[in-house]
């Protein structure tokens, strides 16, 4: 038994390469937040992950779980759930816990705010970030009981269904009713649920098999079965006070934010083979998409989203891949998600991975959020206001969620402001439009363009962003040569043409309109001048192509920076060899 465990941990460790394949460079989201797409080519396939890398939570940076809706029944899509809260925060999310299918309600623990609002799995680990930013992993159970006139009794439910018989408490992060119990008990007012804590309030209401409304500000007790429904219709009848004794084990006092998910991955920087939680071969096993969380040793978070169910884009990975793959990144401490269709990354609002099918709405997410000035990228990386209809605007902007003192600023390759604003500014998006042009209709000064504001909010904390942008007129006019590229043909023709304004290195090449290579015509140092684009309709491989629509792509490098331009043109086959 020990030789074939030893055996397959070999196997298991020279199946996922020791390093990453490729790398895109790192993306910035927000101040400080980066996002990159990883590729491992492995023996079962190509995986991508997707890694969002942020500072360690604390000042303008939290993470912290959020439901859909706002409760913790029903399901929404993490786009629409970032999109919704946009007004507050610039966020940065992850698909959280699995959840009830039927219900929407999330599988094990959460906590938002230091309130207790679901119960943990005992069988499964649960995620936890104290005052601190610092991420907790461990199994956590809850030991609750409520007493009203009687004995101290327990209840082991917390905002979910009842399984049999017993008593649940349901309270505002329900929703606005209760299941339907023999006996229901409602509490107003009744603070929330902190761990360790002996909240109380007095009934004000007592309903028999009937769904009983939730107080915004109290909860409700709900008993099904004989012995239940007795004990609670005799122990808190109206005007009565309960009293509800909730605990974690072990002791999560310090904990704000805690939520579900498992099993463990890393723990003191080594991954987990055998966790022994309370999941299945298959979702340990399958490769599929997977998500997890991760602490750095130096407090950085990690967002991590794999890929799966694409074969020949990404085959996903198993859980012990899984954590294999969070350690290579450096986690000293991890815990898997939710895993399957439900996995989705996100930022502002829009997808950063690639689920399996269409995106899937979920019961709740981790978002990281930040609370200070934030500019997205400019419209163009490159501002080419030179007549030819392409990239002759430039469209900046930023955004406040707090009140504000702001110094914006939009410095030319001369060190001299073209935009400048400095003063108070209420929470909202200002947006800015440069055009590149002068006053006096010539273009403005070639080079990089900075895009700067720094902002200080009404609570003293000082943020600030940095967008760059090139104006570079090198390259423009493209358009194609007509009439329709014949092919097979003896020899090239020119199929576009491009106008090159100053000496510039000039790579051309062929591609597909969905930007895949069909073939390198290689690059020249040219003078400014006519850039003819010839082919003669083969690939790389020496095939003649079919008839369809192609582009002409052309790079032009030099000090001023890199600019690209593409036209399309039309091809049709007229027979000969292929």
């Amino acid at each position: 038994m020990r030789r074939n465990l030893s055996i397959f941990l070999l196997v298991a460790l020279f199946c996922v390469p020791s390093a990453f394949a490729q790398d895109t460079a790192p993306a910035l989201l927000m101040p400080g937040v980066t996002y990159t797409k990883r590729v491992q080519f492995t023996p079962h396939g190509p995986v991508v992950l997707n890694v969002v890398t942020a500072p360690k939570p604390g000042g303008l940076y939290s993470l912290a779980p959020v439901l859909s809706n706002d409760a913790l029944p029903g399901t929404e899509k993490l786009t629409a759930l970032e999109q919704r809260l946009a007004p507050a925060a610039t966020v940065a999310g992850i698909s959280g816990d699995l959840f009830n299918a039927q219900t929407g309600s999330p599988s094990g623990l959460l906590m938002r705010g230091g309130g207790l609002e679901h119960f943990p799995l005992r069988e499964r680990s649960s995620g936890g970030l104290d005052g601190a930013g610092n991420l907790l992993v461990s199994r956590v159970q809850l030991i609750a009981t409520w007493q009203g006139s009687g004995q101290r009794r327990p209840f082991t439910v917390l905002n979910d269904a009842l399984q049999g018989n017993g008593i649940a408490l349901y309270t505002p992060a329900y929703g606005p009713a209760a299941p339907t119990g023999a006996v229901s008990a409602v509490l107003e007012p009744f603070p929330g649920l902190q761990p360790s804590g002996t909240p109380s309030g007095p009934v004000t209401q007592v309903v028999q098999s009937a769904p009983a409304p939730i107080p915004p500000d109290g909860a409700v007790l709900v008993a099904r079965g004989g012995g239940a429904a007795a004990a609670l219709a005799a122990e808190a009848p109206a005007g009565t006070t309960v009293t509800v004794r909730p605990v974690l084990k072990p002791d999560w006092s310090g904990v704000v934010s805690g939520f579900g998910g498992g099993p463990v991955l890393v723990r003191g920087g080594r991954a987990v083979f055998r966790a022994n939680e309370a999941f299945t071969t298959d979702q340990l096993l399958l490769r599929t998409a997977r998500a997890a969380i991760g602490q750095l040793k130096d407090g950085r978070i990690v967002l991590v989203a794999v890929d799966g169910g694409r074969p020949g884009y990404s085959t996903g990975m198993s859980n012990f891949e899984l954590a294999q793959t969070m350690v290579r990144l450096g986690a000293d401490t991890a815990l898997a998600l939710g895993g399957g269709s439900q996995v989705s990354l996100a930022f502002a609002g829009g997808l950063l991975n690639t689920p399996p099918g269409a995106e899937a709405p979920i019961s709740e997410a981790l978002l990281f959020e930040y609370a200070g000035v934030y500019a997205p990228p400019p419209l163009e990386a490159v501002l080419s206001p030179n007549g030819d209809g392409i990239a002759e605007k430039e469209e900046l902007s930023y955004t406040l969620v707090r009140p504000s003192t702001v110094s914006a600023t939009l410095v030319g390759p001369d060190a001299v402001p073209r935009f400048s604003f400095s003063g108070p500014a209420q929470p909202g998006t200002f947006p800015l439009e440069f055009t590149g042009i002068k006053p006096d209709g010539t273009p403005d000064l070639e080079g990089v363009y900075k895009w700067t504001i720094n902002a200080t909010d009404d609570l003293g904390r000082v943020s600030s962003i940095e967008r760059d942008f090139s104006l570079d007129n090198t390259l423009g006019f493209a358009k194609p040569v007509g009439p329709t590229l014949g092919v097979p043909r003896p020899s090239p023709r020119v199929v576009a043409t491009m106008t090159l304004t100053h000496p510039a290195t000039v790579a051309t090449r062929i591609e597909t309109p969905a930007g895949v290579l069909v073939r390198n015509l290689g690059s020249l140092n040219l003078q400014p001048g006519a850039v003819d684009i010839a082919w003669d309709g083969v690939t790389d491989t020496g095939a003649v192509v079919y008839s369809g629509r192609f582009v002409a792509h052309a790079t032009a490098t030099n000090e001023l920076g890199t600019v690209d331009l593409s036209t399309p043109f039309a091809v049709r086959r007229v027979g000969g060899r292929g």
